[in-house]
């Protein structure tokens, strides 16, 4: 009896860590394609960790605690050549905004999750901007515009990703 409850008690341990383990490589996995080797003047790719850990956000509120902004942010920092400890406090803010919004809001709605996400990211790829600018970047609005075009278009293809991987994740 006691071995049954053991095993069992295991059996809840390894799906809680499978569940929680596809939302986390995916944002790592949205952080590494800054790597992929593209020649640019201007910043073309869109924040897409920032995107994937959004649309996870919108999905399911309760996967992420108010704090995984911090090690998402570093993750990302490190990769993509932002100023260590500018994506912590960006994304940390990020969340903080999203949930007194989320606890103020009467009701929720598609359009409503994606002026959210589109305020939060315009928000992330300017403060990005201007900590880089006080760290000795460079600081021009418009070269950032198609990037913002971008993320602001690629959102909803990135939240039926993030759908899809749900619904994968709850049938294993």
């Amino acid at each position: 009896m006691n071995r049954r409850l053991h095993a069992a008690d295991e059996n809840l341990a390894l799906m809680r860590t499978r569940l929680s383990l596809i939302p986390s490589a995916s944002v790592i996995a949205g952080s590494l394609i800054c790597l992929v080797p593209l020649v640019a003047q201007a910043p073309l790719l869109p924040p897409f960790a920032l995107m994937i850990f959004l649309a996870w956000r919108f999905l399911r509120p309760e996967i992420w605690p108010i704090w995984a902004g911090l090690p998402f942010g570093l993750f990302d920092d490190l990769l993509s050549g932002n100023p260590i400890g500018g994506g912590m406090l960006l994304w940390t803010i990020i969340l903080l905004a999203l949930d007194f919004a989320e606890n103020r809001a009467m009701w929720r709605d598609y359009w409503i999750d994606w002026l959210a996400a589109t305020g939060a990211l315009i928000f992330y790829i300017m403060g990005s901007m201007v900590l880089n600018a006080l760290t000795g970047g460079g600081w021009l609005f418009w070269p950032l515009v198609p990037q913002i075009v971008a993320t602001i278009l690629l959102f909803p293809f990135i939240l039926r990703l993030c759908a899809r991987l749900d619904q994968r994740r709850l049938t294993l």
